[in-house]
């Protein structure tokens, strides 16, 4: 049976397929601010699947997703069958991408370990052994800085990022460029630190999110970077709710 599975995030909308425990080749995306009726009836006149599970962190954009999508649809939440235990005081407050980014890393990489995903926001959950969502971190994402700047300046530009070359910028792009991309991962090292000191055990550290390859890059303390870690979350917690 095939599913569809669904990340609606702040930004951009994620599609991907997924049958017998496994990812497909087809994927789709739209950006969230575009998300329509017709937008995701357009993306999907062509594909076939039999059942639909949404992750979203945007509630208008999950509601006009179940009803546009015209078979069995579970949204992931708390609530989920997730295969793995929460500790957390409020499970309600937890994103739904942070539980599917938790259930991933726990069936692929184990307990203790943090995951980290860089989108609007840049996110750290902590799964603590045998198996226990635990808490974590929230912080603003890269582009969400980068484009507070532009919107909240004057002279400052949008920019493209790309590695830097030197720590002397020797243009106004270079120089946001550099305080972008080095502050940033010296915002993850620093939040890293703290929380692998804080752990009893020491974690596996698994990165994933938009531009993962550049932002994670020298952060010797990530394990491994992940790009398809929340679609497989929401893959493996259909798998477990749907009957």
């Amino acid at each position: 049976m095939t599913t569809l599975l669904i990340d609606n995030s702040n930004t951009r909308t994620k599609f991907a397929l997924a049958s017998e425990g496994k990812l497909l080749a087809w994927r789709g995306v739209i950006e969230t601010k575009d998300l329509s009726e017709e937008s995701v009836n357009g993306l999907l006149a062509s594909v076939d699947f039999h059942r639909a599970a949404i992750c979203s962190v945007v509630p208008e954009k999950e509601q006009l997703l179940k009803e546009t999508l015209s078979c069995d649809v579970h949204c992931v939440s708390c609530e989920s069958d997730l295969g793995m235990g929460i500790s957390y005081p409020t499970p309600c407050e937890i994103g739904s991408d942070r539980l599917a980014n938790a259930v991933a890393t726990f069936r692929k990489y184990g307990a203790p370990a943090v995951v980290i995903d860089s989108g609007t926001a840049v996110t750290f959950d902590v799964i603590e052994s045998p198996g226990l969502y635990a808490g974590g971190v929230i912080a603003p994402g890269l582009n969400l800085l980068t484009e507070y700047f532009a919107e909240k300046t004057a002279l400052l530009p949008e920019i493209e990022l790309s590695e830097p070359q030197s720590f002397v910028g020797k243009s106004t792009v270079e120089a946001m460029n550099i305080g972008a991309i080095a502050g940033f991962r010296g915002l993850i090292r620093e939040i890293l630190t703290g929380l692998i000191d804080e752990l009893p055990e020491k974690p596996k550290v698994i990165a994933t999110g938009g531009d993962a390859d550049l932002l994670f890059r020298g952060i010797q303390r990530i394990d491994e970077v992940d790009s398809d870690l929340t679609i497989e979350g929401i893959m493996q917690i259909a798998d477990l709710n749907f009957v």
